[in-house]
């Protein structure tokens, strides 16, 4: 028997069964992309998409999912739309515009709804909104996440995310940020914001052991390398989040007490094919990152890691997007290639640096390289620092072993 989300393509259809959660899944970022491109209201294109998917899970399993799932949706949000503004006098012109729309909607149309998802994606992640809150509404919009959902995603209440979300979307409407591609003079400029808010949404999730999460920034990442197909960066992304997320299985332990008989082979696969790709004909920052993590899955084993070529690509990263974090995990590789107080020099170098005082991984980090030269009392204190700075119960858990590892 069909389980609550799956039926037939028609009442006398004899095909396999259709997961209705799929459908809606693939079909809700083109259907609200397509209504705000229509109607130029974010608000108003999410309440009529939810009352459309609200239609669909009444009638689809009674009647079966239509041919067009996409053209059905479009057609009974749009109607939906002229119901809303005809009550709303101050929308008189629009209503007269949509009613003209709705009627053209009866008519025979594509397989498909327009795929317009990329404009949605950069006015979700435009430089005017926030940093913090481009992500967020990446996963409300694009994802389909609920306010509570994407709340629980970032570790937030659900009422300050309900306000950052409504800033966001005030945002758009008073700065009348343009749902459109930017010109290719433009995209330079703007793609790195889009893959970043992508990012974050994975690294958070991977962070917090959500694979939903990370799944979800990954698909995300699949939708965009569709519409972006010759953009390296976007190729780089993907193949740095399947690299990682690859090793799942053994997280959060250190990569060489991982068992890596845990580790997704095809997910390494197809990443390690991609970053070849990505590192073509030039390299960005999400390409370099994932050739490292390339060389870590490829690897037989921790010991015989290319540490050289590690170490050598770090170099290039730091060139290209300097940062602490990204010394850190030079400094890291520097260790096992030229000695554990060859990596300790490098780290007490950045010791001064703000963005890592608060950072738990440099603690941790320098933590290991001390136990590593037997100085176990100064590894000690480090880990210590490092627990109270851990955002996620896992990250606890983990220094808290290497923690009585070394001090019984």
């Amino acid at each position: 028997m069909a389980g609550p989300w799956s039926c037939g393509r028609s009442p006398s259809s004899t095909s396999e069964p259709v997961n209705v959660e799929q459908v809606f899944q693939e079909e809700r970022g083109r259907l609200l992309a397509t209504l705000v491109k229509r109607f130029g209201d974010l608000d108003l294109a999410e309440e009529v998409t939810s009352d459309a998917i609200e239609a669909a899970l009444r009638h689809w399993p009674v009647d079966g999912v239509p041919d067009r799932p996409g053209a059905w949706l479009l057609t009974t949000a749009r109607r939906k739309a002229v119901d809303r503004l005809r009550r709303d006098r101050v929308h008189a012109a629009r209503l007269a515009l949509l009613q003209v729309e709705v009627t053209r909607a009866d008519a025979p149309v594509g397989d498909a709804l327009p795929d317009e998802r990329l404009e949605l994606f950069f006015t979700c992640a435009h430089p005017a909104l926030p940093e913090e809150d481009r992500g967020a509404l990446v996963l409300r919009c694009l994802a389909g996440f609920t306010t509570p959902e994407v709340a629980r995603a970032y570790l937030v209440p659900v009422t300050t995310m309900q306000q950052r979300i409504v800033r966001a979307k005030k945002k758009i409407s008073q700065a009348r940020i343009p749902f459109r591609v930017p010109d290719p003079h433009e995209l330079p400029e703007r793609l790195p914001g889009v893959l970043q808010a992508v990012y974050s949404i994975f690294t958070e999730g991977y962070a917090a052991q959500r694979d939903d999460l990370a799944g979800e920034a990954i698909r995300l990442a699949r939708i965009l390398r569709g519409l972006l197909p010759s953009e390296r960066e976007v190729t780089g992304l993907l193949a740095l989040m399947l690299l990682v997320h690859a090793r799942r299985g053994s997280r959060p332990e250190l990569l060489e007490d991982q068992d890596r008989a845990l580790w997704d082979r095809d997910m390494i696969d197809e990443g390690s094919a991609l970053a070849e790709r990505a590192l073509t004909g030039g390299y960005g920052p999400y390409g370099v990152q994932a050739a490292i993590n390339a060389l870590h899955d490829e690897a037989p084993d921790f010991e015989t890691t290319d540490w050289l070529q590690i170490v050598a690509l770090y170099d290039v990263l730091h060139k290209l997007t300097p940062s602490p974090v990204i010394a850190l995990n030079r400094a890291a590789a520097v260790a096992m290639r030229d000695g554990p107080a060859a990596g300790l020099a490098l780290l007490d170098q950045l010791a001064g640096e703000p963005k890592l005082r608060d950072y738990h991984p440099f603690r941790a980090a320098r933590a290991d390289l001390l136990h590593r030269l037997g100085r176990d009392d100064e590894a000690a204190q480090a880990y210590r620092e490092a627990l109270v700075l851990a955002g996620t119960e896992s990250e606890r858990a983990f220094l808290r072993r290497r923690l009585a590892a070394i001090s019984p």
